[in-house]
């Protein structure tokens, strides 16, 4: 496997992205960027798509993606790619959709692990009463990643922030 890294300067930091020739295996935000390796199509279409993405040109990701996971966190991050662009959903709800009401912990520790952030938008899931909770890269990102999907999707979100 040729692995692959660059760095991506959004708004809201520094996105580092790793993958190889066939996938995208992490977007981790970053303190500093470090030195792009290897060159493989699938991150430079990433890079593409997440500046695509935060200029607002951009409300669906369509890259192949692989993360190591349980069979229970494979199934939570899938159902991430499924809350639409502009939309929040609560943890209860993301554990419904599962088939497993008494989940949300469980739910909430797998969201957590995800190593694809913003692209498996674990951004868009948000405490029962719609307050902001939970984001490894810091809730002014997940504020911030929301307020913007807000603006250009117009739909609104349900939450306290």
């Amino acid at each position: 496997m040729n692995l692959t890294q660059a760095y991506y300067h959004s708004p809201i930091g520094i996105i580092q992205i790793s993958g190889d020739d066939e996938y995208i295996h992490s977007t981790l935000f970053r303190e500093e960027a470090g030195e792009n390796s290897g060159n493989s199509a699938v991150v430079k279409l990433a890079l593409v798509q997440l500046d695509e993405y935060f200029t607002g040109n951009r409300l669906n990701f369509e890259l192949p993606i692989s993360q190591s996971g349980t069979t229970f966190q494979l199934s939570v991050w899938d159902q991430l790619t499924k809350i639409p662009y502009g939309e929040t959903i609560s943890y209860l709800q993301l554990s419904e959709r599962l088939n497993n009401r008494l989940a949300i912990r469980a739910v909430g520790a797998a969201n957590g692990k995800n190593n694809i952030i913003v692209i498996v938008p674990c951004h868009r899931v948000v405490g029962n009463d719609g307050s902001l909770t939970g984001f490894s890269a810091g809730l002014w990102r997940k504020k911030w990643l929301l307020q913007h999907e807000n603006k250009i999707s117009g739909k609104g979100q349900r939450s306290l922030f």
